[in-house]
Parts: structure tokens; sequence; C-alpha cells
């Protein structure tokens, strides 16, 4: 089947996330709780770390904000540089800062997201979750690697691979896929901060995937690594997967003007 353009048109069978919003769900998450600290890679505007009242770390090279995003957040650090350079500072382990939660959308390339993972993880605790973004394309041509041509709408980028990858070298962690739409969105759970699986087999792993195209691997072999589960389910149920993330101890902050 072709597009109006004679571009291969999606398979409608294919599974594809069509559940809530990611934005949604990320919205309705930080209403329903205060986590000890929120790290967010990737940010932009700053429309998904404005609704958050946890104590927010937020890194972006080229931030382009026009909104209150400090809300009725305690604290809230703003990095204008790019994630590696951020975790090469050493601020989460100067500051003793463990994330409760993350949420990773930064580079659309394996590379930089196995390097973000990796280094989230490294800071965490035993019961953090990482929510990593775009992992679920729905057809080839925006999983391209090309920075310089991408495709109008969404782009994914090879965001993908790390479902594959995380299920062979890290066979520990849990993953879920939720249906969140437009691009799905994966929440590992499970990390072990002393784990050195990956970084261990880093320069193989690159080697290994970063040349590899949907393409070649197939998108039916792909969405078969998993099953979507139900964001909006997740939300209606009390948001179950993150009952153990660390709180914040001193609950909501309650502002006031103090001056005219």
């Amino acid at each position: 089947m072709q597009d109006t353009n004679g571009k291969p048109a999606p398979d409608p069978a294919r599974p594809r996330a069509r559940g809530l919003h990611y934005h949604q769900f990320l919205s309705r998450l930080h209403r329903f709780a205060i986590f000890d600290w929120y790290l967010e890679i990737g940010c932009r505007s700053g429309t998904t770390f404005a609704e958050t009242r946890s104590k927010t770390i937020a890194v972006d090279p080229f931030f382009r904000v026009q909104q209150n995003v400090i809300g009725n957040k305690r604290v809230l650090h703003v990095f204008q540089m790019t994630s590696d350079e951020f975790f090469a500072g050493g601020f989460l382990k100067t500051n003793a800062i463990r994330p409760g939660f993350a949420f990773l959308d930064g580079m659309h390339l394996v590379e930089y997201a196995l390097r973000d993972f990796m280094n989230v993880e490294a800071n965490a605790s035993e019961a953090s979750i990482v929510a990593i973004h775009d992992c679920c394309p729905w057809t080839i041509e925006m999983t391209t690697r090309d920075i310089g041509n991408l495709p109008k709408g969404a782009w994914t980028g090879d965001v993908w691979k790390l479902v594959p990858i995380l299920q062979k070298y890290r066979p520990d962690l849990t993953l879920t896929m939720l249906d969140s739409r437009p691009t799905g969105l994966l929440l590992v759970s499970g990390l072990d901060p002393a784990s050195r699986a990956l970084a261990g087999s880093h320069d193989g792993i690159v080697a290994e995937f970063a040349d590899l195209e949907m393409a070649e691997y197939g998108l039916d072999r792909f969405y078969d690594l998993f099953q979507f589960a139900g964001a909006d389910e997740m939300a209606k149920s009390g948001f179950d997967l993150f009952s153990g993330v660390p709180r914040d101890r001193d609950g909501p902050l309650t502002t006031r003007q103090v001056t005219p």
C-alpha cells in the first residue's frame, strides 16, 4: 500500500501507541505524586516539567521557556548544557541527589540515549524509575539518524534500539511500554546503580546497534519485543508502579506574596 506521495503507507494493523498522550500522563503523575527529586533531560520549552511540584533538575542545551516553570516547586535547578556535560560536572554526586523519577527526551540518537540512561541509573536508587520517550516509531522515515534531513512531523530517531539493547544486556531490568501517543513511553524500573553491564559493554553495544536500520530490523519484529500497557489504566489505578519511588517528605509548597 502507498500513500498519495508514493511512499509506503503505515500498516493500519500494525500496533501503534494510541493511548493517553504522554504529556497528559506526565501531568497526571506529577499531580498525583511529589517526588523527592525529578530529573528531566531534553526540556526545551519547559512544558513537561512546568507542572511538577517535585524538586526539579532540568537539562537542555537550548532552552526556549516562555512560561512559569517554577510554580510551587521548592527547588528548581536549570542547566543549559548537554546532558554529557551535566553528568560530567558531578552535580548529582556532589549534592547527594538520587533522582526518584527521570524523564529522558534528549538527543534522539541511540548512543546519546544509552549514555543518558546509563548516567541516570548510576546516580539513581534501586527504587527510582526512568521514563524514556520516543521508543515507538510507526514508520521507517521517522527513525532516521540524519539530523540534517528530518521528516515532517514526528521524529523518533533510533531511540527504539534501547528496547532490544536493554533486553539483551540488562535482562534484570523491568521494561513497561506505555501506549502513550504519539510515540510511546518506556518505563524502566528495577534499577541497579552499581551495575557495570552497560558501561563494560558500551563500545561493543554502539558498534552493534548504531548502524542498524529499522528497515533491516523490521517494524513488525520490533513490536513483537513487547506488549503495550495502558497509560490511562495506569493513571486510573493510582500509578502502582511508582508506589516505591521516594517522595518529598516536606509535602507540597504553599507560596505567598511577601512584598507588594
